[in-house]
């Protein structure tokens, strides 16, 4: 049975020039051990993007971690489309480091969380104070939580606060049958991408309203634009993939943004070209007090949360 379902709005303007929306039912389940794992696993890879040709960049037991988190389904989310045995589009969980910190994926994904921090000093010496390591198993007798929270890039932001709300609840539930949810810090991991001054300037061509002809149009076609991104022109050229990430940012202790890659960290490495395939995808890792967490829950529903039993929805483009 599901957790909850979240219905979605449908467009019947009837207009060819208007992207048009699905009906698409979004049901919510705890992981499931006997059908999620492949599906986790890309989600896995799509955060990471693993390098295999580079033997200078940490690499993450990713089929460990998928095991890790359906070994735990009373605790996280997965949205699915088609009953609890189809695959899961969107995942949200949290995993203790320190309770953990023996099994070899935790082992691999603290020594990345390291390793991609060590160019922000007062991030990297926070985090060597609180992770575990070989030589310093328990640090402080800190328990720092990793958020995974992925799903694919057409998933609606809509869906995220239902999530959270979830997590938080579920966290508060095994706190109460004495499990080890209780977190000094979350640390969030998610993927940005930059863009150049000329793809900025393009895009915001792109984005600008329709010729007076259809003005009836001007400020839909507007507000579709800035919702699509949500944000406005970063002073650094990066953004987000997930739009949820700027509000987390917000109450982050800190933020630190690096590349996935170590050929990326080369400044004098030369720029992209101009007509390079893909974006300029990054990583980018927050550390939250754990004490904030309930603010970033009930912030996501003020920003990005609808009303559902009032007949509100999610429309998914097309």
């Amino acid at each position: 049975m599901s957790k909850r379902k979240q219905s979605t709005a449908n467009n019947d303007d009837g207009d060819d020039d208007e992207p048009s929306t699905i009906d698409v039912d979004f049901d919510f389940f705890d992981p499931n051990p006997q059908t999620d794992y492949h599906a986790l696993l890309r989600l896995l890879r799509q955060l990471f993007l693993p390098n295999h040709d580079s033997p200078a960049d940490p690499e993450i037991d990713l089929h460990g971690l998928a095991e890790l988190v359906l070994a735990q389904p009373l605790v996280g989310t997965t949205i699915k489309t088609d009953g609890r045995e189809s695959d899961p589009l969107a995942v949200l969980t949290v995993l203790n480091l320190s309770v953990h910190q023996e099994n070899p994926s935790i082992k691999s994904l603290i020594a990345y969380i390291l390793n991609k921090s060590s160019t922000n000093k007062p991030l990297h010496t926070i985090l060597q104070s609180l992770l575990p390591t070989p030589n310093n198993p328990n640090p402080n007798s800190a328990h720092v939580g990793f958020v995974f929270s992925e799903r694919l890039i057409n998933m609606p932001v809509q869906v995220v606060p239902p999530m959270y709300r979830m997590l938080a609840d579920e966290i508060k539930w095994a706190l109460d049958d004495n499990e080890p949810y209780t977190f000094s810090h979350l640390i969030f991991i998610s993927r940005t991408y930059r863009l150049s001054p000329e793809e900025e300037e393009e895009e915001e061509q792109l984005s600008q309203p329709p010729p007076p002809s259809h003005p009836a149009k001007r400020q839909k076609a507007s507000n579709t634009q800035s919702s699509a991104r949500g944000l406005g022109v970063a002073a650094d050229g990066i953004y987000p993939f997930h739009p949820e990430d700027e509000y987390i940012q917000k109450l982050a202790s800190h933020t630190h943004d690096y590349p996935l890659h170590p050929t990326h960290q080369n400044t004098n490495a030369p720029p992209r070209e101009k007509d390079a395939f893909g974006l300029d995808t990054r990583g980018r890792m927050m550390l939250l007090p754990a004490e904030r967490f309930l603010e970033v829950v009930s912030g996501l529903s003020e920003v990005y949360g609808v009303d559902v039993a009032g007949g509100g929805g999610v429309g998914v483009n097309t």
